[in-house]
């Protein structure tokens, strides 16, 4: 199996959730050659419960996943900020999501972010995957956590925007701390714009179709990470295109109208 950790279903969070784009993102992760990912949208992304409500409706429940037409397997999920500076990742069956991002209703503005440790409190009342975002992105300070918080994360992330913008230095910081907390490292590509999937991705050695299936392949080290060779431009290349779509909303386009039918 195939897996992506991190992704988006939306262009951009302050994007009105567009079912067609959703669809087309999906569609292009499995040509991709994924066969899962875990969708990680931002916690206060404009319309969360829209992009699952829509998941629920159109596409078929697979015990914690759901399938698209085309067989692309997703693992409901969510990306937390925290006070401290940094983002987490959550994955959990749809319902447990949908819970979660209603109790974090007072706290998706930046300023009221919840600290470290009390959103650690309540994920770990959940039967949720918790994951460290990209530890080292600027402006995050995950690193610098307590050690007793570090060691509630189930893995960290290997995030592919780090390693286009610095491939050996992101690889080993990563190794180091993943050394030093005795975590795992999952891959996730953090895309938002289908461009960016399979720049790096996890090949499981069995299918999951629930989050401890996923842990426990996790936890029991089943699975190795791949990138590919041409990572860096994936990268980049969807990074203009996101750019230029949101450019294109942002005056009163269709973005989805240009990308799709180019009109």
């Amino acid at each position: 199996m195939r897996l992506d950790m991190h992704t988006h279903g939306k262009l951009a969070k302050k994007v009105p959730f567009s079912p067609e784009y959703t669809d087309w993102l999906f569609g292009e992760a499995k040509e991709a050659g994924l066969d899962a990912l875990c969708l990680t949208e931002h916690f206060n992304t404009l319309g969360f419960n829209e992009v699952y409500e829509y998941i629920a409706r159109h596409y078929e429940a697979e015990r914690d996943t759901f399938l698209t037409r085309e067989g692309l397997r997703i693992f409901p999920g969510m990306e937390v900020d925290i006070a401290e500076g940094g983002h987490t990742l959550v994955i959990g069956n749809m319902h447990v999501i949908l819970e979660m991002n209603r109790r974090l209703e007072p706290y998706k503005e930046k300023g009221h972010f919840l600290p470290a440790r009390e959103w650690m409190q309540i994920v770990q009342e959940y039967p949720v995957l918790f994951g460290a975002a990209h530890p080292y992105r600027a402006g995050g300070h995950i690193p610098e956590l307590p050690e007793d918080i570090l060691r509630t994360f189930e893995f960290l992330d290997m995030n592919g925007k780090d390693l286009a913008e610095d491939y050996p230095g992101t690889v080993r910081r990563m190794r180091e701390l993943s050394k030093k907390l005795g975590k795992p490292l999952a891959a996730g590509s953090d895309t938002h714009q289908a461009l960016q999937y399979g720049c790096v991705y996890n090949v499981f050695d069995q299918t999951a179709r629930t989050v401890d299936g996923l842990r426990t392949q996790i936890q029991g080290g089943n699975y190795r990470i791949e990138t590919s060779d041409t990572l860096k431009i994936q990268v980049e290349s969807a990074g203009e295109l996101k750019r230029s779509l949101k450019k294109i909303h942002a005056l009163g386009g269709d973005y989805v109208e240009v990308l799709l039918r180019g009109a």
